[in-house]
């Protein structure tokens, strides 16, 4: 069974990132187990100083990203953009990762969620996270990258996203991220 683990790149309570990867998990299909990574908010600011090469002194929230990241098969991400990048807080948890080499040739996806009011519809977010991805040396899933437009009226009542087509869309973007990390 396929383990997936789901970041999103938004801090903020009431995220559509965080929405859509709740709603992956929600509706993952039999077979695939996911885990939502919930602690990028509590990692410190990266410093190559603080990631020991033997990993010992490694701050706790870090070993912890770490550890999840080798307990499974492959990682689905969703991130806004955020004045024209990625957000500083989910650069850092990347930052983190490059040092552990957990996402070294994994399957790596990733959905961007864009509202109206994103000038790039996503672009410039999307462009960034597939060139930091590139030095980490993860193995992007195409057919599981996706730019899906949703706003926060696109929630139900459950806080999972409503719209059917943007449903069918994510799990789409699960199975085909699970079938890469089979093999």
């Amino acid at each position: 069974m396929p383990k997936l683990l789901l970041i999103s790149g938004s801090l903020r309570g009431a995220s559509t990132n965080s929405a859509t990867l709740r709603t992956a998990a929600a509706l993952a299909p039999d077979g695939i187990e996911t885990t939502i990574y919930d602690g990028m908010g509590r990692l410190p600011h990266f410093n190559p100083d603080d990631d020991p090469a033997d990993g010992v002194g490694l701050d706790p929230e870090v070993a912890t990203l770490r550890a999840a990241l080798a307990e499974v098969d492959a990682l689905l991400l969703s991130t806004p953009e955020y004045a024209g990048a990625l957000p500083g807080s989910f650069k850092n948890l990347l930052d983190w990762t490059v040092g552990g080499g957990q996402t070294y040739e994994m399957p790596v996806a990733w959905i961007n969620i864009s509202g109206a009011a994103a000038p790039s519809g996503g672009a410039d977010a999307h462009e960034s996270l597939r060139k930091v991805l590139g030095y980490t040396g993860a193995q992007i899933v195409e057919e599981a990258v996706l730019r899906l437009p949703l706003a926060r009226d696109d929630l139900g009542a459950d806080r999972l996203i409503a719209r059917p087509e943007a449903r069918e869309a994510i799990v789409g973007a699960v199975r085909a991220l699970a079938g890469a990390a089979r093999g």
